[in-house]
Order: C-alpha cells, then structure tokens, then sequence
C-alpha cells in the first residue's frame, strides 16, 4: 500500500479536524435528528433529512481523515538536509518571469493543500517541475492556462 505523504503540521492540521468532527460536530448532528424526530412524521420531515444528510456527509469525512492519518508518512521537514534542492516540504520563493511577480509556495501532501495559503500539492504541475530544482534555475511549468517561466529566487525548509 502507498504511503500518504504529509508534513508534520499538516498531519495536526487533519488530527484537529478529526477531533473536532468526533467530539463537537458528531453530536450536535445527532440532538438535530432527535430534535427533528419529534416533530413527527419523518417521510415530510424536511428537517429530518437535511440532518440525516449532514450525518452522511460528516461521517464519510471522518472516515476519509481516519483512513489518510492510518496510511500517512509524516515527514519532519526540519529534519532534511537536501541543501538547495527543492524536495517534499520546501518553501519556495519564485519569480513569474513574464508577469514579474513574486510567489512563494510550499509543497505539501494531496491531503493539505491549498493553493490560497500558497500550500502546493506534491502531485500538482507546479510541484513536479520544480521538484530537484535548486535556487537560480529557471523552470517552465505547463498549466491548464498555458505555460508559465519562474525564476527560483530561494529555498527554504521552515
């Protein structure tokens, strides 16, 4: 079985939400659908279902978080030395060269990302072209919106 990769913070990050859906979500759903079982016949009880449905969704939530904690490899970034290489857990600082801009992302596991908090998916285009890179090289990076030219301004593994 593969290994799921996750950084350490990204691994407490799941842990949290697990927590949270176990101890405080799972029975706030529940008084919902006792709550709404009192209101009689559950064939028209809208309420009754849109709880029920809730249930569904939060239950395969946890299900999932418990199956990728179970399967995960957490990888201690602050324990590499792969020197100025970019590898799983760096932070990269980057320069769009057509648009001149700055960027900074860090590649993370599937599980973790998001590209609103610059966490970049392991998997993702962006992750495996820059992948092996050190700082100076430049990179084309093939994305769904055509291809793009950075820069490697910095590595860093925080």
């Amino acid at each position: 079985m593969n290994r799921i990769p996750l950084t350490a913070s990204g691994a407490e990050m799941l842990r949290e939400e697990l927590s949270r859906l176990k101890k405080e979500e799972r029975p706030k759903v529940i008084q919902a659908i006792a709550v709404a079982r009192e209101h009689g016949d559950l064939k028209e009880n809208a309420e009754y279902h849109a709880a029920r449905e809730q249930q569904s969704f939060m239950e395969g939530r946890i299900k999932e978080l418990e199956w990728v904690l179970s399967n995960a490899q957490v990888i201690d970034i602050s324990t590499l030395d792969p020197g100025d290489r970019v590898v799983f857990g760096a932070t990269i600082d980057l320069l769009e060269i057509d648009a001149e801009k700055e960027v900074t992302y860090q590649i993370v596991g599937q599980e973790e990302a998001d590209i609103n908090q610059g966490l970049i998916s392991v998997t993702s285009p962006m992750a495996r072209a820059l992948i092996g890179r050190e700082a100076g090289d430049e990179v084309e990076v093939a994305a769904p919106g055509g291809s793009r030219n950075y820069e490697i301004l910095e590595v860093r593994y925080v």
